[in-house]
C-alpha cells in the first residue's frame, strides 16, 4: 500500500508560512542553499515545481512520489506564479471546498477528502507527497503515514502551523536524520503502528 507522505519545510517553532500566508521559499527564515538544493535534486527531485526541474535539466520520473497533493491556498500560490499546475510530471489533486476549477491536467477534490486519500492509497503506484499546507495535513492527518521535515534553524513567532486544528494525538517515531552545512535538519518520521 502506498504511503502519505508529509514533505515540508518548517521553522523550529513548527510553521511553514509566515502570518500572510505567502510563498516562503527563498524567504529569510527558510533561504535556499546550495546544500539545501543539492539535497532535494539527489533525493526528491520531483517535488521541484516544473520551472526548476527544466532550468536544472532534471527529467526523470519521481524517486519517491508520483502523486501529489495540496490546499486551496499552497495551489494559489503556484497560480499567482503563472503555474496552474506546478507538478505537471505528477499526478496533481487539489483540496478545496472554496475552488470550483483548477488547472487542466488537476483533479479537484471538495468534498470527502479522507476518502479519497484511502482511495489513492490503496491503488499501485509510488507515495503520495502532502505539499501542504497546514489546515490540510491536520486533516489528513489520521492517513499520515511518514513525516519528512526539512527544520530550518528558524523561529518566527506566528505564521501557519505545520498543523492547523484542534488538539488530535499521534505518535510517530523518528527514522532518519540528515544535517546538511547550511543547518537545515532533515528529519524522517514513521508512524508508530497501533
Amino acid at each position: 500500500m502506498r504511503k502519505l507522505v508529509y514533505y515540508v519545510a518548517t521553522t523550529l517553532d513548527g510553521f511553514i508560512a509566515s502570518p500572510d500566508g505567502g510563498d516562503p521559499s527563498g524567504s529569510e527564515f527558510f533561504p535556499i542553499t546550495d546544500d539545501l538544493i543539492k539535497f532535494i535534486v539527489t533525493n526528491y527531485p520531483e517535488t521541484l515545481p516544473a520551472p526548476a526541474r527544466e532550468a536544472m535539466g532534471l527529467s526523470a520520473p519521481g524517486e519517491h512520489f508520483d502523486t501529489v497533493l495540496e490546499g486551496r491556498s499552497s495551489y494559489e500560490l503556484g497560480v499567482a506564479a503563472g503555474l496552474s499546475d506546478a507538478y505537471p510530471h505528477l499526478r496533481h489533486l487539489v483540496f478545496s471546498t472554496m475552488l470550483t476549477s483548477v488547472g487542466p491536467g488537476v483533479e479537484l477534490v471538495s468534498e470527502r477528502g479522507l476518502e479519497r486519500v484511502r482511495e489513492l492509497k490503496s491503488e499501485d503506484g509510488k507515495d503520495l507527497w502532502l505539499a501542504g499546507g497546514g489546515t490540510l495535513a491536520h486533516s489528513l492527518l489520521p492517513e499520515i503515514d511518514r513525516l519528512v521535515l526539512k527544520v530550518n534553524r528558524s523561529i518566527i513567532g506566528s505564521g501557519i502551523p505545520l498543523f492547523n486544528g484542534p488538539f488530535a494525538f499521534h505518535d510517530y517515531q523518528p527514522t532518519s536524520e540528515v544535517l546538511l552545512d547550511s543547518g537545515v535538519r532533515v528529519l524522517v518520521y514513521d508512524r508508530v503502528s497501533s
